[in-house]
């Protein structure tokens, strides 16, 4: 649903700066709720892992928040981050301006159906399966296209708008927003190196043969 409505706002601006489009208004508001959801579900995730292990104390103990925060820090800041900061951003403070980007950020959920799948096999127990390594190169492909390529070509759409080779637009525009990206995109290398390795450690290992035959 994010990337296809990213889609549609992108197609519809063809000003990437002036030109409105409804969906880039509204949907936030999902995407408000789906963070929000997303911390809590994250959060009884790995309270129940710990309660397997013998490691909690109550369902809503200070201890196990702690110990949630400190291993799902990055991803809670990075939510915390999209409710607290982009979204003022995206429903007040941007104005009229900028609907070609809030839809460009949009689809950078392309990828996220294909992480959720890679998870399932895994608790399945097919991490040696042909559809867990198809999904894999999905992964890949979808996270480098819609989370790291994405703000280059961000930058290239405006650069074209206002005819501006690509290395100018980042001294043209407010720092504000250069910033913004920044915060937005490190994480994302962050975790495009780590499945980078996790595909390198899947894909170059080989079955263990059977002895039993």
């Amino acid at each position: 649903m994010a990337t296809l409505s990213g889609i549609v706002v992108i197609f519809s601006c063809r000003d990437v700066v002036h030109d409105r489009h409804w969906i880039a208004r509204e949907y936030v508001w999902i995407v408000v709720s789906y963070m929000t959801y997303d911390i809590y579900v994250m959060y009884l995730c790995h309270w129940h892992k710990s309660e397997e292990k013998g490691q909690t104390d109550g369902k809503y103990s200070s201890s196990s928040i702690r110990s949630f925060l400190q291993k799902e820090r990055l991803m809670v800041t990075h939510h915390i981050f999209i409710l607290l900061v982009l979204t003022p951003v995206a429903v007040h403070l941007r104005g009229e301006l900028g609907d070609f980007f809030v839809g460009c950020i949009f689809t950078a959920e392309l990828s996220t159906p294909f992480v959720s799948l890679g998870k399932i096999l895994m608790q399945l127990k097919m991490q040696d399966s042909l559809l867990h390594k198809v999904n894999g190169i999905l992964i890949l492909v979808t996270f480098f296209l819609c989370r790291i390529v994405l703000f280059p070509y961000m930058y290239w759409a405006y650069g074209r708008q206002m005819n501006l080779p690509l290395y100018e637009v980042p001294f043209r525009i407010p720092l504000h927003c250069n910033v913004a990206n920044a915060l937005l995109i490190a994480p994302q290398i962050y975790w495009f190196v780590l499945i980078c390795n996790k595909a390198m450690r899947l894909y170059s290992s080989s079955p263990v043969p059977d002895r039993t035959r």
